[in-house]
């Protein structure tokens, strides 16, 4: 499998994933904006995702489950249940649908108004600040049981989560605020294959 991805966007997830399965893999740092990268993802964005075959995958969640479909020896689906496929498909939703877009007005305030100057600017990004916030507590709710998003075990809903509860680490309220966040956040720092794929990404490791 050959991922393209850029550095902290969730396209570390299934980088993640990848060194969690030990399958053979490659990554490919992608220009977004390059025409090259367009004709892999006209939408310019990663991940995307190619496994032999002249067929392009995209889309974070989708290849998250593709991976693991085809790793099931690595443990890391839902599992054979009809309740754990659903409350895996849950998560994964909540993941794209809640969490990741409360923070675009964070990062791209300018695609939420027509001004220009810097303090319209920055009450965009303050906007996404509650919206972000509700999301991070409903994710504390998920991981109220214990340190895994779905489940008791790793599967390749953590890595989803883990790589957006790192983007609070710019925000007034931090991963660290949220207790059951923290020792989530903390337990996939720890993680040996995180660690690697973070290096590999060039992404700074924070003081814990």
């Amino acid at each position: 499998m050959k991922l393209y991805y850029a550095p902290g966007t969730c396209a570390l997830a299934p980088h993640i994933v990848l060194e969690w399965i030990g399958a053979p893999y490659e990554v490919a740092l992608a220009d977004l904006r390059s025409d090259d990268y367009r004709k892999i993802n006209p939408l310019g964005m990663v991940p995307a995702l190619q496994d032999g075959g002249s067929r392009i995958m995209t889309q974070a969640d989708a290849i998250l489950k593709y991976i693991s479909a085809s790793h099931p020896e690595a443990g890391l689906g839902a599992g054979d249940e009809v309740m754990a496929e659903f409350e895996m498909d849950e998560a994964l939703a909540f993941l794209t649908g809640d969490v990741h877009p409360a923070f675009w007005p964070f990062f791209a305030p300018q695609r939420y108004t027509t001004k220009k100057d810097e303090h319209s600017l920055s009450a965009v990004r303050e906007a996404a600040f509650q919206r972000v916030d509700r999301a991070m507590l409903h994710l504390e709710r998920l991981l109220a049981d214990g340190p895994y998003v779905v489940g008791q075990k790793n599967s390749i809903a953590d890595p989803y989560a883990f790589a957006m509860t790192r983007w609070t680490e710019n925000l007034p309220k931090t991963w660290k605020d949220y207790p059951a966040i923290k020792v989530f956040t903390e337990r996939m720092y720890a993680d040996t294959g995180v660690a690697k794929v973070m290096a590999v990404q060039g992404l700074p490791e924070p003081a814990l």
